[in-house]
């Protein structure tokens, strides 16, 4: 059983950079600022993540490229921890609709810059084949 099938296994700092494709640094921030908490420390105090830490991080990393603010990031982790809860508010699912909804947004203005950019890729391969 691999550490990412084992839900109990706890991971290193540099196990999670890898997995979650973000940097040391980042991850430490994270920390800092009290955005992702790592749910242990080892004795000599490296920090050690979870599988629950390790998907946290990895919806922050999703949230990044729409431009989604720490603190949004902060309301967003928890508000899906509360909608995990049976008792969660109608509140809850209001704004998990609100975010879903701004991501949405935010994803087809990504999409536009995204044509626009192949438009001016295309235009500078038409102009280097006439050169």
């Amino acid at each position: 059983m691999s550490e990412k099938d084992d839900p109990q296994a706890l991971l290193h700092i540099g196990a999670v950079a890898e997995r979650t494709g973000l940097s040391l640094r980042t991850l430490r921030h994270y920390d800092e600022i009290g955005l992702i908490t790592p749910s242990e420390r080892s004795s000599g105090g490296f920090r050690l993540y979870s599988e629950a830490d390790v998907e946290r991080i990895l919806l922050i990393r999703r949230m990044k490229p729409l431009d989604f603010t720490l603190e949004q990031m902060r309301e967003l982790l928890e508000v899906t921890e509360a909608a995990t809860r049976p008792d969660a508010p109608a509140e809850v699912r209001r704004t998990l609709r609100e975010f879903e909804e701004t991501a949405i947004q935010r994803r087809a203005a990504l999409e536009r810059k995204v044509a626009m950019a192949d438009e001016f890729l295309s235009r500078l391969r038409e102009l280097s084949a006439e050169a």
